[in-house]
């Protein structure tokens, strides 16, 4: 059944919550699995919608699953693995599916997959995918909402991507890995997940140098084994419960944060004005006012990430001034705006990409609706700071990416409730 959260505003948040793992790790972390028939164990796995669906995709598969901590999954894709046995449906309704066609392409010489689904924050095409893949020697074309692959054999050569793009990256990792030869990939992608799928399939027995940089050489090996990898916490929740943490008058600590992870957005969260410390594992945040506009672009790792815009809307619209928010990769990423307008704020769409929000402006709670994953954490974290009750619907999309945002937040004592529609 259709859930909705009913938010009562106002409320002073304070105390300690841990973030867990990082969907955006999980995705290629569970694709990888397909390189080795060999056991693999995954821990901090977070426990949403896209992972429970990806590890379905696998299970239907032949992959054999079970989880064997609360977070933490076992995993063996054996010798009667079949992608022909993909449900499409499963796979057309996640964004993440889209990693499984690196590993498949490294294991099997032909696969059809559905058009992955995910969030509806613009066009999404992967023809960086694709023109990877296919200078390694994968051929491709599409046809009834499923792509078609073939191979004859992996050959590693120079690829220049022709964006960074994330996914491309991990997908062209997840293959040239079992390539023959090196391959080396210049404009890559370097960010927190990146970097992690690098390392889990080093513990695998993959060759990987220039981790972390925009240049990455991998020398293909015959064969992966299996490994044990935790995942690195998530770096969207971290950067969540920040903002939210913005308005308390006490303290809160975000704890199992990697602030490294999160220098822009933590640089930008003092520019306005927010009282924050850094400490190896966790970020505190004190007591603010006064808080400032500032100007926010979207930028490749080490810089602000798109998925942090949404996050910092809600503490723009309390912010002195006029803020401007850039997102130039996703025309439809700001359609939360126009939720937020419907609460009190004032924001003028200057075009598909850029938004100016002008403060300070009270909020007031109403009906609204959560587009996508980030769009709904926005107004949740609107809802804590409106005056009355918000109701946010369609909170599915919420799940798709938070492991039991309420509950967190009911510890540091909000006045949120999980309700059916």
């Amino acid at each position: 059944m259709e859930e909705k959260f009913v938010i009562k505003g106002g409320k002073n948040l304070s105390g300690e919550v841990e973030i867990g793992g990082y969907k955006n790790a999980a995705g290629p972390a569970l694709a990888a699995i397909l390189l080795t028939q060999e056991e693999c164990r995954l821990g901090n796995m977070p426990l949403v919608e896209d992972v429970f669906r990806l590890v379905e995709v696998l299970k239907g598969m032949g992959v054999k699953v079970s989880w064997t901590g609360k977070n933490e999954l076992t995993l063996k894709a054996g010798s009667d693995v079949d992608p022909e046995k993909m449900d499409p449906v499963l796979v057309s309704k996640s964004r993440i599916s889209v990693l499984l066609i690196g590993a498949l392409a490294a294991r099997f010489k032909s696969f059809k997959i559905a058009r992955p689904g995910g969030d509806r924050i613009g066009v999404r095409p992967i023809f960086t995918h694709l023109k990877a893949l296919e200078d390694l020697g994968v051929e491709s074309f599409s046809e009834d909402n499923f792509y078609h692959f073939k191979r004859e054999e992996l050959r590693g050569k120079e690829i220049i991507l022709k964006e960074f793009s994330v996914t491309a990256t991990e997908n062209l990792l997840l293959a040239a890995v079992l390539a023959k030869g090196e391959t080396v990939v210049k404009g890559a992608a370097c960010e927190p997940q990146v970097q992690d799928l690098c390392w889990q399939l080093i513990k695998m027995g993959a060759k990987i140098e220039g981790v972390g940089t925009h240049t990455l050489r991998i020398e293909g090996r015959e064969k992966l084994s299996g490994a044990s990898h935790s995942i690195i916490p998530d770096v969207n929740e971290a950067a969540t419960f920040i903002v939210a943490s913005a308005f308390t008058k006490d303290k809160i600590k975000v704890i199992n944060a990697i602030p490294d992870h999160l220098d822009l957005f933590l640089d930008k969260m003092q520019e306005a004005g927010v009282n924050l410390k850094k400490g190896k594992d966790f970020v505190e945040v004190s007591a603010s006012s006064g808080f400032k506009a500032v100007r926010i672009q979207a930028l490749p790792f080490p810089g602000f990430a798109t998925d942090f815009l949404p996050l910092t809307a809600p503490l723009l619209t309390q912010a002195q001034g006029k803020s401007l928010v850039h997102d130039p990769l996703y025309e439809n990423r700001l359609n939360y705006t126009q939720e937020l307008k419907k609460m009190g704020a004032d924001i003028e769409v200057v075009d598909p990409h850029r938004v100016i929000i002008f403060g300070k402006t009270p909020l007031n709670g109403v009906n609204i609706q959560s587009w996508d994953i980030r769009a709904g954490a926005s107004l949740v974290i609107a809802g804590l700071i409106a005056q009355g009750t918000t109701v946010v619907e369609n909170i599915y999309q919420i799940d798709r990416g938070y492991e039991k945002m309420e509950e967190k937040l009911q510890k540091l004592g909000a006045d949120i409730q999980r309700r059916k529609v």
